[in-house]
């Protein structure tokens, strides 16, 4: 009798196993397209001389408060209303935002274009890790996750290099060249995605694979039950009652502002400090992405073979990692052979702060199964933008008066908060 594979036979399988490889690629592609009309704000501000830090503090804020706050509506209304709808919408509506930042000059409606931007750009994330679900079991979640999320991390490299481009190109637009031409690779992305990347085997003629490690198939059958019997909100009070997701919170709010009071203003700090230059700090930068991406392809797919139910071991070692590596920018200057050691630095502190992320998101894949991940995902990424909001904002502040040694000890506080909390959380895991 041939041996089932979550429940497909050998042929099914093949073609299970093809388009599952599709939809993650494809999925993956889009969202490292999508940052180009999120994260060119970041970028774009070594030409933006006419506006302070704080203002662009401001701006970036405006992006990360509604960005979060839509994450916690967008991701429960994706489970309800279409997982791939609101991805497609996502993309569409933050390139139209896009288009009309480029159009203005004032700060306040800068900041009100931009948290529009914020929210649609919220629309994607959460479904999209939602829709990986139903192509890859929990054995392979961690691979799958991190694989997803490692792309944007190489967004922000995309990010970076479109907006160079853009400045290449449309040289006489300055700035506002940042917001025109990185809309057309989401664009032509989105266009791929819609045709070839198929929601789920049911598009394709399959049933819905098994689950294989039953605690999780029990645990998704009780999540179904639990929506029938009590509504389409208490996904939230279920997930708020799991004291690991509570902690997960913590720690993602941390890693967002870890992750962003990097990704914000790296370019300046290699800009002003530095010397390098507007156009060779934007590259420059974009060593810290390439870590990001590196990390969080690395580590989750680690912990499906060596922790999978026990990922906070991970989170210990990428805090620790974090925090040394962002101390040696407050102990280095960026000047000879120092530079150099404080670019490895940045690779490796993108690498473990990263990978922080990517466990997260394992982590709201796993508790949330195939019935509410998106719910899960929408509550952690509005914890992580509440600290990115906060940090644009605060570091803005700081950095108008020029203290970049008090940003990076407190990013470096909080990547050793992450891994205090880890080392707890994981501790009482194994009890």
């Amino acid at each position: 009798m041939e041996k089932l594979k979550y429940g497909y036979n050998k042929a099914e399988y093949k073609k299970f196993n093809a388009h599952a490889w599709r939809y993650l690629l494809l999925f993956s592609l889009l969202y490292c397209a999508h940052y180009c009309t999120r994260l060119n704000i970041g970028n774009a501000q070594v030409a933006m001389t006419e506006f302070t830090s704080e203002d662009i503090g401001i701006l970036s804020s405006s992006l990360f408060w509604c960005y979060g706050i839509g994450h916690l509506i967008n991701g429960r209304l994706g489970e309800i209303l279409g997982l791939r709808k609101f991805i497609v919408l996502s993309v569409i509506l933050s390139v139209a935002a896009n288009i009309v930042m480029g159009f203005q000059s004032s700060i306040l409606i800068m900041a009100i274009v931009w948290g529009i931007n914020g929210f649609f750009q919220s629309m994607a994330w959460s479904p999209g890790v939602s829709s990986l679900n139903f192509w890859w079991p929990s054995d392979k979640r961690g691979f799958a996750t991190g694989f997803a999320n490692a792309f944007s991390g190489f967004g922000q490299v995309a990010a970076t290099l479109m907006v160079a481009l853009s400045f290449a190109v449309l040289p006489n637009l300055g700035w506002r060249s940042a917001f025109f031409l990185p809309g057309i690779l989401p664009i032509i992305l989105l266009l791929i995605f819609v045709f070839f990347a198929k929601p789920s085997p049911k598009a394709i003629g399959l049933k819905e694979f098994n689950e294989e490690d039953e605690e999780k198939a029990k645990a998704e059958e009780e999540m179904k039950t639990i929506v029938k019997e009590k509504g389409i909100l208490y996904p939230y009070f279920y997930l708020i009652k799991n004291p690991a997701f509570i902690v997960s919170m913590f720690v993602v709010f941390g890693s967002g502002v870890a992750r962003y009071g990097l990704v914000t203003w790296i370019p300046k700090y290699l800009n002003e400090v530095a010397k390098l230059g507007p156009v060779v700090s934007l590259l420059t930068s974009t060593i810290l992405p390439i870590g990001m991406g590196i990390g969080t392809l690395i580590v989750p797919a680690l912990t499906d073979k060596f922790c999978p139910n026990n990922r906070f071991l991970a989170g210990v070692v990428s805090g620790i990692g974090a925090t040394l590596c962002i101390l040696g920018f407050v102990l280095l200057k960026p000047v000879g052979i120092q530079f150099y050691i404080m670019m490895v630095l940045l690779f490796f502190a993108g690498f473990f702060i990263y990978a922080i992320n990517g466990l997260v998101w394992v982590f709201s894949a796993d508790v949330g199964g195939r019935v509410f991940a998106s719910t899960a995902s929408g509550i952690l990424d509005f914890a992580a933008y509440m600290g990115a909001a906060i940090q644009a904002s605060v570091y803005g502040f700081i950095l108008t008066n020029g203290s970049w040694n008090i940003v990076f000890l407190s990013i470096a506080a909080f990547c050793l908060i992450i891994a205090v909390m880890s080392y707890f959380s994981s501790r009482k895991k194994k009890a």
